[in-house]
């Protein structure tokens, strides 16, 4: 018995730790990032001692959650800065982007938090944001994108987006798209739009 003692304790910790991604996820979808640590070992049935010695600070279990979607939203602006066609990458990155979040309002809300509760969360956003502000350059140079666009502009659809999150599953990926569409119509070059208000406040590439 004792040979197979220190597989069955690995076994256990692996069950406990994907027991409590499973339920972070769950949480943090459902009511976003106010869930605290305790309502997690709750739902995971761990006790808080067992959550802590995994991931040791919020941070650490928000960062092994969000890595799916972190790939993925690369992933999606990577695919759309490929583009040659700058108008089509950047009308299906929001479409992408807006369907990959509609599930998740507790990706929304690290992802797009001005105070970000992780670094990690913060590079990615300022990287995907400077290829993006750059994408929406080359669509402009073509003419598809209005010319009063700023990247600000993309982070409130996506920010908009967020209320999406109380859409009944069966229809939120439908939901989801259509928000993207009316999006995409509201960027689109046209001499019948009228000028945006407020001051543009371009999106600035960290120094």
């Amino acid at each position: 018995m004792t040979e197979t003692l220190p597989h069955d304790l690995r076994s256990d910790a692996r069950n406990n730790r994907d027991r409590i991604l499973e339920a972070a996820r769950s949480l943090y979808a459902e009511h976003g990032l106010e869930v605290t640590m305790r309502e997690v070992a709750r739902r995971a049935g761990v006790g808080p001692a067992t959550l802590y010695r995994r991931f040791p600070a919020r941070q650490v279990l928000l960062e092994a959650v969000f890595a799916d979607e972190l790939r993925a939203c690369g992933g999606i602006v990577e695919d759309g800065c490929a583009d040659p066609d700058p108008w089509r990458g950047f009308t299906s990155v929001i479409e992408r982007i807006s369907v990959l979040n509609v599930g998740n309002q507790g990706f929304v809300d690290a992802f797009m938090s001005e105070q970000p509760r992780s670094e990690s969360f913060a590079e990615h956003r300022r990287e995907l944001l400077a290829k993006l502000a750059e994408l929406a350059q080359r669509a402009q140079a073509a003419g598809r994108l209005r010319g009063d666009f700023v990247i600000d502009d993309l982070v409130l659809v996506l920010l908009a987006g967020r209320g999406l999150a109380a859409t009944p599953s069966a229809r939120s990926v439908a939901a989801a798209r259509r928000f993207a569409a009316l999006a995409i119509d509201a960027f689109r070059a046209s001499e019948t739009h009228r000028p945006l208000p407020g001051r543009q406040t371009r999106w600035r590439r960290p120094a």
